[in-house]
C-alpha cells in the first residue's frame, strides 16, 4: 500500500493564498475531517525556535498556522496552539517572548483560541511529554522546512522534539550527543507520538548552518501535507537535492517500519515534485554528506570534527549560549564568551540559541586537511 502525501505549490505567505493553499493540501489527500474528529480537542504544534521575526525563516510562519486553526474551526475544533522551544532562564517569561515575536500571541487573540505553555508533563517512554497530549484528542503539527547543523534536515520527525516539556530537551542533548544516537532518539518520540496530520511550512525554507539565525533564507514556495512523517521528510530530503536515507531519522524511521521512504511507495498528489526541485540546498557546515568520497571518508571519519566557535564581533553577551549548554563548557571571561573543548560534545545547542548568529562553525585539521 502507498503512502499518500501531498505537495502544493504557493508563492507568498499572503493570508488568502496560504488557506486557499493548505486547504488544496488537506482536501488531496481526504480532507480534515478524515484526520481529525469534529468538535474534538487539537493541539496545534509549530516549530517555534526563538524569538525572531518573520523574515528570519526561522519559525513556523503565522499565516500557516492561522490556515490550519481556520480548517479546524470549520468542522468546530477546540484549538489549543503550543510549543516547546529550546529556551534558557524563566521558561515562562522566555516562552511569552518567543510567542509574542513568532506571531503567535497576535494570531491565538485573533482566532479565539488557546496559547499554552508545556510546562507539565507526563512520561510517555522515556520522555516527559507535554501533557497537553493528554488533554486533547488530536495532535496536529506544522513543522519549518530547514537544515539542521547535527541532523541535517528539520521537519516532520525533528518538530516532535518540541514536545518534551520544560528544558529536559538539554538533557536528552547531553546523553545524545552523537548524530546518529540523536536519531534514534528522535525517532523514539516519533513511535510514541504519531500526530493526527502534519502541514509541513516550505514557502520560505532555510538552508546552510540552521536551524537559527546562521542559516538562510531560501525561497521553497511549497506546502506539504500528509500523516506519514517519514514520506514527508522524504519529499524534503529530495527537494533538499539529497536521498531520502541520507537523512538519519528517515532512514531509522524506515528501519523499524514507521513510514515510507521509498519515493516509489509514495503517492504525491497535487503539484510535481520535480518542479519544486531546483539547485541543491545548501548544506551545514557539519554536514560531510556530498563533501567526501567514500573511500577518503572511512580512512577520516574518526579525525573529522566540527566544534562551534565564538565570533566576538557578532556576539551581544546575551548569555544565552551559556545558560543552554549541556556541559556547561561555555563561558564568560573579561567580558568575552569562551569555550572549554575538551569537554565540547559538539551538540551546537549554542548555535541554535544565539540571537545574533555569532556562533560559527571550527573545524578540526583533518577536516581542513581533506577540503571541508
Amino acid at each position: 500500500m502507498k503512502s499518500s502525501i501531498s505537495l502544493v505549490k504557493c508563492n507568498s505567505y499572503d493570508p488568502d493564498l496560504v488557506l486557499c493553499a493548505t486547504r488544496k493540501a488537506i482536501d488531496l489527500i481526504g480532507g480534515i475531517s478524515k484526520y481529525v474528529r469534529p468538535k474534538s480537542k487539537v493541539l496545534v504544534k509549530p516549530n517555534l525556535l526563538m524569538a525572531k521575526g518573520t523574515e528570519f525563516a526561522i519559525d513556523t510562519h503565522p499565516a500557516v498556522v492561522r490556515a490550519v486553526v481556520k480548517l479546524l474551526k470549520e468542522i468546530d475544533c477546540q484549538v489549543y496552539l503550543g510549543d516547546g522551544p529550546l529556551v534558557w532562564g524563566s521558561q515562562a517569561e522566555n516562552v511569552d517572548n518567543v510567542y509574542e515575536k513568532s506571531g503567535m500571541n497576535q494570531l491565538a487573540k485573533e482566532e479565539g483560541i488557546e496559547l499554552v505553555q508545556f510546562q507539565k508533563s507526563r512520561w510517555r517512554g522515556n520522555f516527559p511529554l507535554t501533557s497537553w497530549l493528554d488533554d486533547c484528542d488530536h495532535l496536529i503539527s506544522i513543522p519549518k522546512f530547514k537544515t539542521h547543523d547535527l541532523m541535517i534536515l528539520t521537519g516532520a520527525i525533528k518538530n516532535l522534539f518540541g514536545l518534551v516539556a520544560g528544558n529536559y530537551k538539554t538533557e536528552l542533548h547531553k546523553k545524545h550527543f552523537k548524530e546518529g544516537d540523536f536519531a534514534k532518539m528522535l525517532v523514539d518520540i516519533y513511535g510514541v507520538v504519531s500526530p493526527a496530520l502534519t502541514i509541513v511550512d516550505g514557502i520560505e525554507a532555510m538552508e546552510g548552518d540552521g536551524p537559527g539565525t546562521s542559516g538562510k533564507v531560501r525561497k521553497a514556495a511549497v506546502l506539504l501535507a500528509g500523516c506519514d512523517c517519514v514520506a514527508l521528510d522524504s519529499a524534503l530530503a529530495l527537494i533538499m537535492g539529497l536521498k531520502p536515507l541520507d537523512i538519519l531519522t528517515t532512514k531509522e524511521a524506515a528501519k523499524r517500519g514507521l513510514g515510507i521512504a521509498d519515493i516509489k511507495s509514495m503517492e504525491i498528489l497535487g503539484d510535481k515534485l520535480e518542479e519544486a526541485i531546483g539547485q541543491p540546498f545548501q548544506l551545514p557546515t557539519t554536514s560531510i554528506i556530498k563533501k567526501i568520497p567514500l573511500p577518503i571518508l572511512n580512512l577520516t571519519k574518526d579525525l573529522i570534527r566540527f566544534y562551534p566557535k565564538v565570533n566576538h564581533q557578532n556576539c551581544t553577551r546575551c548569555n544565552a549560549c551559556i545558560a543552554i549548554c549541556p556541559e556547561k563548557v561555555m563561558s564568560m571571561k573579561h567580558d568575552r564568551v569562551i569555550i572549554r573543548y575538551s569537554g565540547c560534545i559538539s551538540c551546537f545547542c549554542c548555535q541554535e540559541v544565539c540571537p545574533s548568529s555569532a556562533i560559527k562553525v571550527k573545524k578540526s585539521f583533518a577536516a581542513k586537511l581533506i577540503g571541508l
